[in-house]
């Protein structure tokens, strides 16, 4: 579409309902109203009459009674057609993506890395505050907003915090604020690990703190913040040492069956494969009293000592000194702050007992102490036979619990269809430093925003609102997406389209993308409009394959190897490539949890993603949750130029461009229809195996419906869209011979004084501190007043009518395509876990970071093995998929 028929589209959505357009029959009328167009549409923009579409919504009530006899139709739907061309002069979409991809740079990024790496800042600290209010003062900067005299910092729960989030859909202008949840946290204090002796004096004393290394500066952190569990539980306990492998469910399972009984132990895990809260629940479950993780050499690819390879910071090899901290929360039962479950951390909360919380103390250990422990073990061969070893340990765990504040920082940019948000979000905080988690994530963000902010120097406005959430304390579970989530849970539900999600923007070689299948085909896509950070004539797309660059001894191909000579994250990955290599893959990783899309995909029902480079078997080894995690090792190893942290942001800002700008939603429910076969074959399957007697036949059927339902959807959207773009090229003609200033002048100024619109060089920040602040549209005009300007009498004509008919539908097409997933949504939630509530994808109940489809059945069958509760399962699923496909046929 060249630019002025752009240009035409935006002046004909500012008549379609508030200013109507009438017939002329005569030349000399004709003619006036060719000679008017220009001033009539610049009148328009000048009077902000895009605003008053936007705000329809909030406002409809008034406004239906001035147009009484006008469709029903919520009139920022009508905006769709105008799409980010709108204005004279204004980017178009396409201009608007080469503009903001011109943004992103290496130089920029790195320095936002070394500004947010440069001091530890644990979530709730002193240090993170300082961070949260830099993160305010970027999107304060970037996006145009008035810094003003006090920080827009709102406690949760408090009038300024709802009304900061609520008054999204009436937002004018855009603004940014920082909430303030009070969930409780503990610190580290007193920590010991010790063998005992035979006459109970102490054989040994681990050094239980990192030890640092000057070669890399960020070594002087290193006991800072101390190395404990997040989330785990005091106690000072002694006992016999036990091997129990990575501590997973089948590991527990294996050492009963073999008659190992634990029950008074201290167990030692190796880390890897689930996530380690749920190593600890084994454990305590299994009846042990205690448990340690390390950090095994083993799971560290082909880039070890072992191999000839220098451990860092000398070389690309696993410090053996190096420690992992890392939360304990039983992730896989609820998220979020452990005393408030599905419902905010507000200062004057209701506490509640924990159940997603250890009750046994855990301490993490460096490779150097784990072979100091076991070599306790006689004749240790890292064989599961639950061998204890000959003397005690003893291990005290001493933590400070209270209720702690933590800092989410938000921004929004108004759209125009205001009732539509896309909402961007990374967290902020980190374990120690945190160079690639979350900085990276962090960097990518800021170059997002840098972006988006030179657009709307040119005028740019998005057609949907965004959103974008500088999360906190996400290292010690998920807390301040998880209690946002919380607190505004209807809101979300009700007007965000799609939930993207960056945490570790960079820590490897391998481009890795998770998300609803609904979102396949756009991350996809923009993936392959990306180039390769490092290789030319290639996408980032193609990145998905990449190994690290370290082809040493033993950097040998990974297929038919086992998992003990590998170790289980690779093997794991190396199951997937294997799966992505099939001709009918998607290529998109499912998402489980581990980081803040949890609450929207799990228990809200908000298509989601998730990215970043990730490493691989010969990747230099990253020092997850370590003050090894820093600066030094991202520029040196990780991603030298910082050309992927730029490949990241300029992937997820593209795809938020994508999801923000088209009339009609990019998602793809056919392709998540198609899935659900996918997922039911491998229930089934389990079902097989496992000789668990079950008639899914129901099930099957439910599922066709939803894909047939699905692709008659798609039908209608392909109609939708044409009838919209001919109902416009109709207006467009019939405005060209029939517009007049004259008769847009009285709405022009209804519009100043019913919505409080100023022209464009009256425009205000604001800096929040309540509603009338916030540059809101007035929400205390009545249709009396309305009636005093004399406007309330007249009919729209029926090409304008046309159009809103048209609009009107693609808005219901978003509102189903956009709800998809809420119909995986059940309100008795997953069985022993229901916080999480969706019944197709959820985290594994065992394993916490990984996904696991169709979750409370293939629990049923795998776990539970009781072909009552499966059929019980089978029902519910289908008669939530029946659901579905009536709501997407209706």
């Amino acid at each position: 579409m060249d630019e002025k028929a752009a240009d035409m589209r935006g002046f004909g959505k500012g008549g379609q309902q508030s200013l109507p357009l009438f017939e002329a029959n005569d030349r000399d009328k004709k003619e006036a109203y060719r000679r008017k167009v220009k001033s009539i549409k610049q009148a328009v923009v000048l009077t902000g009459a895009f605003t008053f579409l936007s705000i329809w919504g909030a406002f409809g009530t008034e406004i239906r009674a001035v147009f009484s006899d006008a469709p029903t139709v919520e009139l920022d739907a009508a905006a769709l057609w105008a799409s980010s061309e709108i204005r004279p002069g204004r980017l178009s979409a396409s201009e608007a993506e080469k503009l903001f991809l011109s943004v992103p740079s290496p130089s920029s990024a790195l320095k936002t890395s070394r500004d947010f790496s440069d001091v530890p800042h644990l979530g709730g600290s002193p240090a993170d505050f300082e961070q949260a209010k830099s993160i305010l003062k970027i999107f304060q900067d970037e996006l145009g907003i008035s810094h003003g005299s006090k920080i827009p910092l709102f406690d949760a729960g408090s009038v300024e915090s709802q009304t900061s989030t609520l008054g999204i859909v009436n937002a004018t202008a855009p603004r940014a604020w920082i909430d303030t949840y009070y969930p409780i946290l503990n610190t580290p204090l007193e920590r010991e690990l010790q063998v005992i002796g035979e006459d109970g004096t102490v054989a040994w004393n681990a050094d239980v703190e990192e030890v640092g290394d000057v070669a890399d500066p960020a070594g002087k952190f290193a006991k800072t913040i101390g190395a404990w569990h997040g989330l785990s539980k005091a106690g000072d306990v002694t006992g016999k040492l036990v091997y129990v492998n990575y501590g997973s469910k089948e590991d527990f399972d294996d050492l009963a069956a073999k008659g190992v009984n634990l029950t008074g132990t201290i167990a030692i895990a190796r880390y890897g494969y689930l996530f380690r809260g749920l190593k600890v629940k084994g454990a305590q479950e299994a009846g042990a009293i205690g448990c340690v993780i390390y950090s095994d050499p083993r799971d560290d690819g082909s880039v070890t000592i072992a191999n000839g390879y220098a451990p860092y910071p000398a070389g690309p090899a696993r410090n053996p000194s190096s420690v992992q901290r890392g939360s304990v929360q039983f992730l896989s039962k609820y998220p979020g702050d452990p005393s408030t479950p599905g419902y905010p951390a507000y200062p004057n909360a209701t506490r509640e007992d924990s159940l997603n919380i250890p009750s046994i103390p855990s301490l993490p250990i460096s490779w150097n102490n784990a072979q100091k422990l076991l070599e306790e073990i006689p004749n240790f061969n890292y064989a599961l036979d639950g061998t204890q070893s000959n003397r005690n340990i003893r291990l005290k765990n001493d933590v400070d619990v209270k209720v702690t504040p933590i800092w989410n920082t938000m921004a929004v940019i108004p759209g125009h269809v205001k009732q539509e948000i896309v909402l961007l979000g990374c967290h902020r905080d980190a374990w120690v430093l945190g160079a690639a988690d979350p900085t990276s994530g962090t960097a990518a963000i800021v170059e997002i925003v840098k972006g988006l902010g030179t657009l709307m120097k040119k005028g740019w406005k998005p057609l949907r609102t965004l959103v974008i959430a500088s999360w906190d304390a996400e290292e010690i579970g998920l807390v301040g997406s998880t209690e946002y989530g919380e607190d505004f849970h209807d809101f979300l539900r009700d007007h965000v389209v799609a939930y993207l999600n960056v945490d570790v923007a960079t820590k490897g070689s391998r481009f890795q993308l998770g998300g609803s299948p609904s979102l396949g085909h756009l991350l996809r896509q923009a993936a392959i409009d990306i180039p390769h950070p490092t290789k030319a004539n290639r996408t980032l797309w193609d990145a998905r394959k990449d190994s690290g660059p370290l082809t040493g001894p033993k950097a040998t191909n990974l297929l038919g190897r086992s998992v003990e000579e590998i170790g289980a994250d690779h093997y794991a990955e190396q199951l997937l490539m294997e799966e992505f290599a099939k001709p009918d893959s998607l290529n998109i990783r499912p998402l489980g949890s581990g980081s803040d899309y949890t609450v929207f995909l799990q228990r809200i029902g908000i298509a989601s993603s998730d990215e970043g480079f990730g490493g691989t078997y010969t990747d230099p080894v990253y020092h997850y949750h370590s003050v090894y995690d820093s600066q030094r090792f991202q520029e040196l190893y990780s991603d030298p130029g910082f050309v992927r942290h730029v490949a990241v942001a300029k992937h997820l800002g593209l795809v938020t461009l994508r999801l923000l700008q088209p009339p009609l939603l990019p998602l793809n429910t056919t392709q998540y229809a198609l899935e659900l076969g996918t997922y039911l074959e491998k229930v089934k399957t389990s079902a097989s195996e496992l000789s668990v007697d079950a008639d899914f036949s129901g099930l099957e059927k439910a599922i066709i419906s939803v894909q047939d339902a699905s692709q008659e959807l798609d039908r209608v959207k392909s109609k939708a869209v044409k009838r919209l773009e001919k109902a416009i090229e109709d207006l467009e003609k019939h405005k060209k011979r029939h517009c007049t200033h004259s008769r847009w002048a009285k709405p022009a100024n209804w519009v100043r004084k019913m919505f409080g619109v100023h022209k464009h060089h009256e425009h205000r920040h604001h800096d929040a501190a309540a509603a009338p602040r916030f540059g809101l549209a007035a929400a205390d005009r009545t249709p009396a007043a309305v009636e005093e300007d004399g406007f309330g009498k007249h009919k729209l004509p029926k090409r304008v009518r046309r159009v809103m008919k048209a609009a009107q539908a693609v808005i219901a097409i978003n509102k189903k395509l956009s709800s998809f997933e809420r119909g995986f949504i059940n309100s008795e939630g997953i069985k022993d876990r229901e916080w999480y509530r969706n019944l197709v994808v959820a985290p594994g109940k065992w394993t916490g970071y990984g996904a696991t489809t169709f979750p409370a059945l293939s629990e049923a069958i795998e776990i539970e093995k009781n072909a009552t509760l499966v059929e019980h399962e089978i029902q519910r699923l289908r008669i939530q998929l029946v659901h579905l496909a009536d709501k997407l046929q209706s």
